[in-house]
Formats: C-alpha cells, sequence, structure tokens
C-alpha cells in the first residue's frame, strides 16, 4: 500500500455533499481516424484494459485509517470492475455545445464512489450529430496537472495506430485489503510519529506560512508566519515576498457552493496570444491571466458586482522535479496573485499583469517547493478535515473576506494531434475544481494551436457561465487589434 501525502489527504478533506474535489478533461474526438471509422465502447474499453498496467493509480483504491488519525493509503484494487469505470450515454439530438456543456456539468457535480478507485471515463455519443466527446473524471487526491498528463499521456497515441503494450509479467490480482485492527495500527503509529513530522517541517515552513492562506482558520498561525519572515529577513534572509497579504473582495461568486455546477468551453488561437505576447514582450501566460482579468471585469460591470479593489486568484504552480517523473500524487504550490479587474485599459493591464507574475516567480524562488506539504503538517492528520473545511467557513459564513476569489491556471500541451483509439483528438478543454468561496475556476490548456479553455462554477452564483467565453474572445480581439 501506499500512504497519501498530505496535500493528496487535503483534496479528500475538502470534499462534502456540496463540494467535490475530481479533475478531469473532455476531449473532442474525430472517430473517422478509429479502425472501422467508428469508436465503440467494446474497443474503447479494450484499449483502456490493455494500458491499465502501465496507469497504476486506475486501480488504486482509498483505505482510510479509522477516526482519521493518519491519511490512508491507496490500494490495489482486487475487485477492480472496468465496466464500472468506462460507461457511455448519448445526447439527444441535436447534441449542441451547450447540451454537452449541460451534460458534463450533471457529471461532474456527483461525487465519485470512495469505494471503488476514484475515476471514470464517459464515451458520449451524438455530438452535434454524429460527433463523439470524451469525458475523464478522477479525484485530484490521485493526480496533479503534470501526473494528470502522464495519466493521459499513457492511454493516447501519436498516430491512429493503436499502439500495443506489453502484458505484465503476471496477471493482476490486487492486494489484501487490511484490516481494521491493522489500521487502527497504523494510525497509532502515525499519531506516534507526528511530532517527528512536524518538527521536519519547522524550519523551511515557519518563516513562509503567511503565504499558506488554507491555515489562516487556525488560531495564531497567520501571526506566527508573519513573527517567523521577520526574524528571518532580520538574519539576512530573503526579502522576497509573495502576496499573502493580499485579501480578496466579495464577488457573486464568493458564495458557499450549491451541489449543483455549470460548465463552459470554447478556444482561442494560440497564433494570436502569441503575437499579442511578442508585440508586448510578455509571457502566454501572462496575457491568459491577462484576458481572464479583462473578461471577468466585463461580467462583472454587467452585473454591477464589480469590486474596488483587484481580486485574488489563485494560481497552482507544479513544483514536480524530474527525478519524481511517474510518482503520480500531488506537487504543487498554490500561489497568490492579483487579477487585475480594477484597471480598464487593456495594454495597462497587460503589463501590470506581467509585472505582478514575475514578483510571483521571485518570491517563489525564496520559497521551499514542498512548502504545502510541509504546512499540512503543522495540523494534525485527524484534525486536517475539519481545518480545511474551517478555512473556507469562515470565509464565506461568517462574515470574513474569500481566501481567494478563483481559480486561473494554464496548463501547456502538445502541439501536436494526439489519438485516443484510433480517434483523433481535435480539442481537450480542461474541468477542474471549485470551492466554497471560490465559486469559479478557469483553467486554459495549449493544445494544436489552440488555447482551449473550461470553466467550471457554481450553477446559481454564475448562471450565464458561458458568456465568459465570449468575453476572453472579445479581450483577445481588443488585444490583437493593438497589437496588430
Amino acid at each position: 500500500m501506499r500512504q497519501l501525502t498530505s496535500v493528496d489527504a487535503q483534496f479528500l478533506a475538502l470534499e462534502s455533499p456540496r463540494q467535490t474535489g475530481h479533475v478531469g478533461s473532455l476531449m473532442m474526438l474525430d472517430q473517422s481516424t478509429a479502425p472501422g471509422g467508428e469508436l465503440t465502447l467494446d474497443s474503447f474499453q479494450k484499449v483502456i484494459e490493455a494500458r491499465l498496467p502501465t496507469v497504476p493509480p486506475l486501480r488504486w483504491r482509498l483505505v482510510e485509517v479509522p477516526f482519521g488519525m493518519d491519511h490512508g493509503y491507496w490500494l490495489d484494487d482486487p475487485d477492480f470492475d472496468l465496466d464500472f469505470h468506462v460507461r457511455e450515454l448519448a445526447l439527444p439530438a441535436p447534441g449542441t455545445d451547450a447540451m454537452l456543456a449541460e451534460q458534463v456539468a450533471r457529471i461532474i457535480a456527483r461525487p465519485l464512489d470512495r469505494g471503488r478507485p476514484l475515476w471514470e471515463i464517459y464515451l458520449l455519443h451524438g455530438v452535434h450529430g454524429d460527433k463523439m466527446a470524451v469525458l475523464t473524471k478522477i479525484h485530484h487526491a490521485m493526480i496533479d496537472g503534470m501526473s494528470g498528463a502522464e495519466i493521459l499521456g499513457a492511454l493516447l497515441d501519436l498516430s491512429p495506430e493503436i499502439r500495443q503494450v506489453d502484458p505484465p509479467p503476471a496477471e493482476f490480482t490486487g492486494e489484501r485489503a487490511p484490516g481494521r485492527v491493522e489500521l487502527l495500527g497504523r494510525g497509532l503509529w502515525g499519531v506516534a510519529s507526528y511530532p517527528v513530522r512536524f518538527a521536519r517541517a519547522l524550519p523551511g515552513t515557519l518563516p513562509h506560512l503567511e503565504e499558506v492562506r488554507s491555515l489562516r482558520a487556525v488560531p495564531g498561525v497567520p501571526l506566527l508566519g508573519r513573527l517567523a519572515g521577520v526574524v528571518q529577513r532580520g538574519f539576512g534572509g530573503s526579502n522576497a515576498r509573495g502576496f499573502g497579504g493580499l485579501e480578496a473582495p466579495h464577488t457573486p461568486f464568493s458564495k458557499p457552493l450549491s451541489a449543483h455546477r455549470r460548465f463552459a468551453f470554447g478556444s482561442l488561437p494560440l497564433a494570436e496570444v502569441k503575437a499579442v505576447k511578442n508585440a508586448h514582450g510578455v509571457t502566454v501566460n501572462d496575457v491568459v491571466v491577462a484576458l481572464c482579468a479583462g473578461a471577468l471585469r466585463r461580467w462583472l460591470v454587467a452585473n454591477d458586482a464589480l469590486p474596488d479593489e483587484p481580486l485574488v486568484a489563485q494560481i497552482p504552480i507544479s513544483v514536480r522535479t524530474p527525478e519524481q517523473a511517474g510518482t503520480y500524487g500531488n506537487r504543487i504550490m498554490l500561489m497568490t496573485v492579483p487579477l487585475l479587474t480594477t484597471m480598464s485599459d487593456p495594454i495597462e493591464r497587460l503589463r501590470a499583469t506581467h509585472d505582478a507574475l514575475d514578483e510571483m516567480k521571485l518570491s517563489q524562488q525564496g520559497m521551499p517547493a514542498a512548502l504545502l506539504s510541509d504546512a499540512n503538517r503543522f495540523i494534525p492528520p485527524a484534525l486536517l478535515s475539519r481545518a480545511a473545511r474551517l478555512s473556507f467557513a469562515m470565509s464565506t459564513r461568517w462574515g470574513g473576506r474569500p481566501l481567494w476569489n478563483l481559480v486561473v491556471s494554464n496548463v501547456p500541451g502538445p502541439q501536436f494531434p494526439l489519438y485516443l483509439a484510433g480517434a483523433k483528438v481535435t480539442a481537450t478543454y480542461p474541468v477542474s475544481v471549485i470551492t466554497d468561496g471560490m465559486g469559479l475556476n478557469i483553467t486554459v490548456m495549449s493544445y494544436c494551436g489552440s488555447l482551449d479553455i473550461g470553466i467550471v462554477a457554481d450553477r446559481d452564483q454564475v448562471p450565464d457561465v458561458a458568456s465568459l467565453i465570449e468575453q476572453l474572445r472579445a479581450e483577445l480581439a481588443v488585444l490583437s487589434r493593438i497589437a496588430a
């Protein structure tokens, strides 16, 4: 068995009947390249079954420690059932983008069954009549952006010819599930070893606690972090500071979540984004973040809800090293940056965004790569889920400010075509997580000359989420005209 890290456990701890912790991707397919010109559930399942030995997490089932005394474990499921995980359904005619988005929203709103490996794949027929899509759904406790790309890479091919994978050396039998007494013993050992974990994490984490917004609800932690940072700088430590002191304003998507979701998707031409980047000497990521700020400004103005302060965005950053490739799980840092919705001029906003992200990179250099993981060790595992939920409850129910307003994530992807069971992938739209107080997530992935955008929102808080795709296109059109 493999034990979850503290970051993996946090994604599980945040779940509730209203809040889920899975991520995924909506891939549009051209099935004319598949064998026989058609992708069927049977042929799709055969490809996935053949690749399972190369993707161990797809067989992992969660085993939780009694009373939450320690982080849980991943067990190779001896009762693995591929038919449960790989499903198909059809959209009613005419299968429009709006109908597809609604179906995706309903699927992602449902939590995964913790009694089975935490993933599902849906083969969606009837998209625009005769086209097809595939929706993946996998728990964030199992993957981050980079490890998720590794899993998809194992399932995808570089040509329509379906790659043959060597069979495993032995038939899969799974692992013996530990009994409650054994798990209780492991939990007691975890409790006994907690002071050692805490002591190891203390020196590198303490000066940066101010940057870990998810610990703000723990009494004394913010003050302790500020004092430690002052002491470190007083003894010649790094003066680079992040944006931990930023205060997120209230927005229409800063409330407790409902149990329902909305989803919108669309694409921007990568060539236009790069032309803007080159014209102003910034990066593609700068342009993406500035586009999000501009689109949200338009939406907030239209809804008479523009705050006087910039929004605060959470930007996940991978800290996975080359040596950690293939290890799965989460190796991320959650960075905090201003989203400059207060600026009306798009060029001024782009340049200020570039400066803010440069400062974020500078502050990141002074932080330990394992900051998020080590920071969670300041909370005993048995209290982690309560502390995680308390942080968000304080910001949404008891008059406090949100920790962040939304997630903005830009994931670099391949610029060459990929194939799934012989069918060509024509677009890949990310599907990500929202939380209490942060009811909006904009994730972008570049693929084959496009920036493919997936937006997830609370159903009640952002009822016109599809309009944000049009606002992003409008913002890019403005920047493109100026660049030209």
